[in-house]
């Protein structure tokens, strides 16, 4: 299994912004991977901010599994969770995550009414770990609505917040995470998805580990894209196949194993292997990629 380190120092820096800007806003939005959901969270920094409102967002939901995704947000409900599937490139569920915010604050704007005060609109925080697609939910959620509302009374100056509508603020600072490794089997996830840089970990250790769990969930899409005919046991002959496939082959008919590698994860990420969700609820049936 290939060993890809997480770095303490850049926790230290997260865990800093994490609380200087939480107790600004009233709901949290935390955005994960929609395949690999518990992988791309960071719930070290998140046990920070636990006594906040917090909508756990699952991104990139067009490039995982539906059924997976429709039985992780059932899971997330039983712990009491509230999660919402979102796919920022068509916009598909923005409008739910929006409804989910008013709601949330649904409670103190009515207990604030109730004592006479002010009403105001919700303010949320997005976070979330690199490559999950935060900003590119953000921008969605913003959408052509986008309005700067500027510094506030009571706020840290130099904050802004967008306006959503007329009654939800965004905050447009959002709060920074990096990837912690409950195990190694976390950071192979985390490199799959793109969320490690690649310079810290072997690609075609990666590549390898998955290949014969996309030949599992999606065989015709495997042998479509990447041109094998069975999966066989040594992960190098899986790419020394594909490398021929796909005629990446350098002097003298060796192999481009590396390039390979990368074109395996950049296909996957892409979505051209098929829509394929890493990890499932621990109650649901199928396989998942785990140790």
């Amino acid at each position: 299994m290939p060993v890809i380190q997480w770095f303490p120092g850049h926790m230290a820096k997260a865990r800093r912004v994490l609380q200087e800007n939480a107790p600004l806003v009233d709901v949290i939005l935390e955005i994960v991977d929609a395949r690999c959901p518990v992988a791309s969270s960071n719930t070290e920094l998140m046990a920070l901010v636990a006594h906040k409102t917090r909508i756990k967002i699952l991104n990139k939901a067009d490039l995982a599994d539906p059924g997976a995704t429709r039985a992780w947000v059932e899971h997330f409900r039983q712990r009491g969770e509230l999660a919402v599937p979102l796919d920022a490139v068509k916009g598909t569920g923005a409008r739910e995550v929006i409804v989910a915010i008013r709601e949330a604050f649904a409670p103190k704007l009515a207990e604030w009414t109730a004592k006479g005060r002010k009403p105001r609109p919700a303010r949320a925080m997005a976070v979330g770990i690199p490559n999950v697609g935060k900003s590119s939910a953000i921008n969605r959620l913003v959408g052509s609505r986008k309005a700067v509302v500027g510094d506030k009374p009571g706020v840290t100056r130099g904050k802004q917040w967008i306006r959503i509508g007329g009654d939800v603020e965004l905050m447009d600072m959002p709060g920074i995470l990096v990837p912690k490794f409950e195990d190694q089997w976390d950071g192979v996830l985390l490199a799959s998805i793109g969320a490690v840089k690649e310079e810290v970990f072997d690609q075609r250790e990666v590549a390898g580990l998955l290949l014969p769990y996309f030949w599992a969930k999606r065989p015709e899409s495997v042998r479509e894209r990447f041109g094998l005919e069975s999966i066989a046991p040594e992960p190098e002959r899986n790419l020394e196949a594909i490398g021929r496939a796909r005629g990446l082959i350098r002097a003298g008919g060796v192999v481009e194993d590396e390039k390979v590698a990368a074109m395996v994860l950049r296909e996957f990420r892409e979505g051209k292997v098929g829509r394929i969700s890493l990890q499932v609820p621990p109650t649901s049936a199928g396989s998942t990629l785990t140790s």
